[in-house]
């Protein structure tokens, strides 16, 4: 029973009236409680935390502050008799009038009116505070409960599906709610999906599956991914192989025991509604709770607490377990989630493993395990599964590869090959990763047959990246491809030397990495030391100087350097290469093929060669090459000049902001053009999302309102500044009237334009800790190339529009069109200047040449 704070004089009801809104302030700000006197009765005029059922306004009487200054003698007449009265501040409450004196603890024939009305001491009365002694509590003896454990034997309760974290769990216990924690990023959506499959598909019970974070397509997607093996991005895109289609239709007939609530303003309170209903219901997942606030997403920040007491609530009527997915590790947040259990997962220095924590309430840590995170597959492996043991691995590693080479260098390359087939790396191209995780499919099963086959394709994909990530993990995978693209002896059963496997053909996959041997890594950048100086006086052209005023005539006064002690952190952790949506796309129906070339100076390289088939009709390739993609898309850049600030999911987006945007993947199904947000598809979150700048936002809502979008992507996460378009814009100007002028003159003088111009803007993100650079800013660099990779893509769907076919769309300025003899698309303006294009055309099966080949 409340008791009236010692040391506070009571306040009378009318003097209560008279600084109602002095009182609330305290009660706000300072937690004050004040005891208010009318006659013989008292209440108190407390603070929400002393009755937090009060937050739920549709639970009490709840009164405007300007209406309960009104009747405010009523309103502690009655809350002296223990009908609790909420007080608001427009809609949200703000303190709450409680019985003050013990006596009041018996419920007036008011009170029994509202069922759920609590005695001064915050209990609810479900029962209308029926009397105790008519129904006195159920005890049991110690004895009891000794013999419930003996004769009951043990507990079956659901399981994860990973040995591992079983034993360290002992499953998933009934009555019991188990919470998994972990920071985006790190797959605790994918553990709460892993119980799911466990118990409905495999051992044959019925789970509902709450989710408040992804869909139901989202859903079903990962489970096939992680049934078959099958790549997420690849699925998200629609495109499922014969034996992904056959387990698609396994599991719509056995599906029937996962049912899943992807309802919109899904609450506890509904969950808690719907379980009671499902027969023989043997498990309950919520994914997810988000630590965030979402004005969206009941099932976020502060309402979470409540949330999770309505849950374990539920496991403890309906005696299931309830496994909850929480998007942070915050002990704090988890301390007042309050739960039974907690599965934390952190990421180690190891981005093989994931370490995985149990803790219990009341008795701290009682187990741990790691985990293999393989996102590419939206799952997670026990580690007893990989990485692959050497002394026990049924591959025989005295049996020849295809290049001669042992068992033993087949099970290094698929150890390397772990941190990219995983998504713990990036820096390799999707389709050298697509190989390279078939190819531990292959070595963890010993398919010798499966080896040779994958091995050319391997190869052929490797031998597309000019160099590989310049860390610990790129000069392992290198290392481990070294034996398989040295030429073997004469006495080999098979020579595969690296020229050999890239004339072997291969469809490339829509989202194929392929693109120039001439282009810098993604994780370099192209730049060396002193390429931050200005330029010499009198030089052709000094573009660093005219970048940096063009970025010192705003008057937003932009922040071109960001402090070296915040890179390490959010947002600026959340950006890469591969925000640029460079398609890198070739039509499904064409062959590709990576050839070598000889340059004119001798430099070798390699190249593409199309061969289109018999149904695409008479024509020839129509090579376009657009001049000057990114100066020319330097004329309108969306971007931030100033901080990002986190401004977390948003409804819609405003274009008064730009900055970095966490979306689903829309879907796209047309498979004449690329996805429109290009290779970013392929690097999607166990989520199923991905980070995008705001020219491809922009792209996407005008794709919506012409009708090529079904709607627009939900913005799960931001984080945004104030929109500029025009910080680029004098360096746009000079640039393009540079070039009018040198691109006539040619050689040295233009060759210096472009070798000043692209250090200037690469300068943006110089890449390397040492590299000095007037700039660091990412978000600019990607906001930049990602406009002109919207532009690029814009234009070839209006050829396709049009009745064009598209063969190929690569980088930001390479797009090939099957057209007839010496026409190409009218959508294309032929010329030299900015937003003009070069056009070529060759024979279906020749090889196309790049650049200053």
């Amino acid at each position: 029973m409340s008791q009236a704070p010692q040391g506070e004089s009571p306040v009378s009801a009318s003097a209560a009236r008279t600084h109602l809104y002095s009182l609330v302030k305290l009660v706000e700000e300072d937690g004050r409680t004040t005891v208010i006197t009318k006659h013989r009765v008292r209440a108190l005029l407390a603070p929400l935390d002393r009755f937090p059922a009060a937050r739920k306004t549709d639970a009490f009487p709840a009164h405007v502050l300007s209406a309960a200054q009104k009747d405010f003698g009523d309103l502690v007449t009655l809350a002296a008799k223990g009908q609790p009265q909420v007080l608001l501040r427009n809609t949200t409450p703000v303190a709450v009038l409680l019985p003050a004196d013990p006596a009041s603890s018996a419920l007036s024939s008011d009170t029994a009116a509202h069922p759920r009305a609590a005695t001064a001491g915050g209990a609810v009365n479900s029962q209308g505070n029926q009397d105790r002694s008519s129904a006195p509590r159920r005890l049991a003896t110690l004895g009891d409960a000794i013999g419930s454990v003996l004769t009951d034997g043990p507990v079956g309760g659901a399981l994860f599906g990973l040995p591992g974290l079983d034993a360290a769990t002992g499953g998933l216990q009934p009555g019991r709610l188990t919470l998994v924690a972990a920071a985006p990023n790190v797959g605790g959506s994918l553990l709460g999906l892993a119980a799911a499959r466990q118990t409905a598909l495999v051992d044959r019970h019925t789970v509902l599956y709450a989710a408040s974070g992804p869909n139901r397509d989202d859903i079903f997607r990962r489970i096939i991914s992680a049934e078959t093996g099958g790549d997420y991005p690849r699925l998200k895109q629609g495109r499922l192989t014969e034996q992904e289609q056959q387990v698609a239709r396994q599991l719509v007939q056995a599906g029937d025991l996962l049912m899943i609530d992807d309802g919109t303003n899904l609450r506890a309170e509904d969950i808690a509604e719907t379980a009671p209903h499902m027969e023989s219901l043997a498990l309950v997942v919520v994914d997810r709770l988000q630590a965030a606030h979402s004005a969206r997403l009941p099932l976020s920040g502060e309402r979470l607490p409540d949330a999770s007491q309505v849950l374990a609530g539920l496991a403890r009527t309906l005696h299931v377990p309830v496994l909850a997915v929480v998007d942070s590790d915050d002990p704090t947040l988890l301390a007042l989630l309050d739960a039974d259990v907690v599965v934390t997962l952190t990421a180690t220095a190891d981005l093989g493993k994931v370490q995985v924590t149990v803790t219990e309430r009341d008795f701290g840590t009682i187990g741990s395990a790691y985990l293999q995170p393989d996102l590419l597959h939206a799952r997670f492996l026990d580690t007893a599964t990989g990485p692959i043991d050497r002394a026990h691995n049924p591959a025989d590693p005295g049996i020849p590869l295809a290049t001669g080479e042992t068992g033993t260098a087949a099970l290094e390359l698929a150890e390397a090959a772990l941190p990219y087939t995983s998504g713990g790396h990036q820096g390799i191209p999707a389709a050298l990763t697509h190989e390279l995780a078939a190819w531990r499919t292959a070595v963890a099963g010993g398919d010798q047959e499966a080896l040779k086959e994958i091995l050319p394709s391997l190869l052929q994909a490797a031998a597309a990246v000019s160099e590989m990530p310049d860390t610990h993990e790129g000069h392992r995978l290198a290392a481990a491809l070294q034996p398989f693209t040295t030429p073997t002896s004469a006495g080999t059963a098979e020579s595969t030397s690296q020229t050999a496997a890239a004339d072997a053909p291969a469809h490339a996959p829509a989202d194929s990495g392929q693109g120039q041997d001439d282009v810098a890594d993604d994780e370099e950048d192209g730049l060396a030391p002193g390429d931050e100086e200005d330029e010499p006086e009198g030089h052709v052209f000094p573009a660093l100087k005219i970048l940096k005023d063009s970025v010192g005539r705003s008057k937003m006064h932009p922040i071109p350097v960001i402090r070296t002690e915040a890179r390490n952190n959010a947002p600026w952790t959340l950006i890469s290469e591969h925000m640029d949506g460079e398609p890198r796309w070739v039509h499904p129906d064409v062959t590709a093929t990576r050839v070598p070339h000889i340059r004119a100076n001798g430099k070798r390289v390699r190249r593409d060669r199309l061969d289109v088939p018999d149904s695409f009709g008479e024509g020839v390739l129509c090579l376009i090459d657009r001049n000057g993609s990114f100066p020319s898309a330097c004329s309108a850049v969306p971007l931030a000049p100033n901080k990002l600030l986190h401004t977390g999911p948003l409804d819609t987006y405003d274009k008064a902001g730009a900055g970095i945007y966490l979306i689903d993947i829309p879907e796209w199904t047309r498979t004449d053009m690329p996805h429109p947000l290009g290779r970013i598809i392929d690097r999607p979150d166990e989520n199923g999302r991905v980070w995008v700048t705001t020219p491809h936002i922009k792209q996407l809502q005008k794709l919506v309102r012409e009708g090529h979008l079904g709607a627009m992507p939900t913005i799960r996460d931001s984080w945004t500044g104030k929109a500029n378009e025009s910080l680029f814009k004098p360096f746009y100007e000079a640039t393009r009237k540079a070039r009018t002028e040198l691109v006539q003159v040619g050689g040295d003088p233009y060759k210096a334009y472009k070798t000043r111009l692209s250090i200037a803007l690469r300068l943006l993100w110089p890449k390397r800790a040492e590299q000095r650079s007037p700039f660091w800013r990412p978000d600019w660099r990607m906001s930049m190339v990602a406009e002109a990779s919207v532009r690029h893509w814009t234009v070839a769907f209006k050829a396709v529009q049009e009745g064009h076919t598209l063969v190929a769309l690569r980088n930001v300025d390479q797009a090939i069109f099957w057209t007839p003899p010496g026409t190409p698309p009218s959508t294309y303006r032929i010329g030299t200047g900015f937003g003009e294009v070069k056009r070529k055309f060759v024979q279906s099966g020749d090889t196309i040449l790049e650049g200053d080949d």
